[in-house]
């Protein structure tokens, strides 16, 4: 299989449970719930969408020990701390499989990925964030952590509170109505312990 990658970066996860662990992120091209094109946002499942994933400007690679070895360069040449790559897109479950999970593993990685939760699982994932869409089907009930954007129409937090995570994260959805979100987050937050509030801490310190 050949893997179509938009970028692959190192620098620190911004949210959600493992905030502020350094890591090499590799974001895969293409989304099944938004074409990524402006003009097709108004019928896109997830319209909100603020991620750049169009097109492989890091390359397509034709194996996974390829990406592996791609993505292990970005990692510092220092000793201290296990690699970690955070499998991102778009839809990083269009394209992430079990022999790209092996090939991380071989070159020392722990491998993580954010999803919608619209994919079988493949195996080989260490840690598993799923962030589910109003309008979607949600085929992974199950990981490590759930964000949720918040507020979505058809999309309440307590239709996922039943969901077998270990972390269960409210982020308010960004936009011209952040602080009113940010406020209605923190109190739902409140009234229902079972949420923590999840910042986008990178776009707050100014990381990529």
């Amino acid at each position: 299989m050949a893997y179509a990658i938009k970028e692959i970066f190192y620098s620190l996860q911004g949210e959600g449970a493992r905030t502020g662990r350094p890591a090499v992120f590799c974001r895969f091209a293409g989304c099944n719930l938004w074409s990524g094109r402006e003009a097709d946002r108004p019928a896109a499942v997830c319209g909100f969408c603020d991620t750049d994933f169009v097109g492989a400007d890091a390359g397509r690679f034709s194996s996974a020990d390829d990406l592996a070895t791609a993505v292990a360069g970005h990692w510092p040449a220092v000793a201290g701390g296990r690699p970690y790559v955070v499998c991102t897109g778009g839809e990083p479950l269009l394209q992430l499989d079990g022999p790209l999970c092996d090939a991380f593993h071989r070159v020392g990685f722990e491998v993580g990925v954010e999803t919608n939760g619209t994919r079988p699982r493949p195996p080989g994932i260490d840690w598993l964030c799923v962030s589910p869409k109003a309008g979607a089907p949600l085929e992974l009930t199950a990981g490590d952590e759930l964000k949720l954007v918040f507020p979505q129409a058809g999309a309440a937090p307590e239709a996922f509170a039943g969901l077998s995570f270990r972390h269960f994260f409210l982020q308010p959805m960004d936009g011209p109505e952040q602080l009113a979100n940010r406020r209605a987050a923190i109190s739902y937050c409140l009234a229902n312990p079972q949420w923590h509030l999840g910042l986008q801490m990178h776009k707050v310190v100014g990381l990529r």
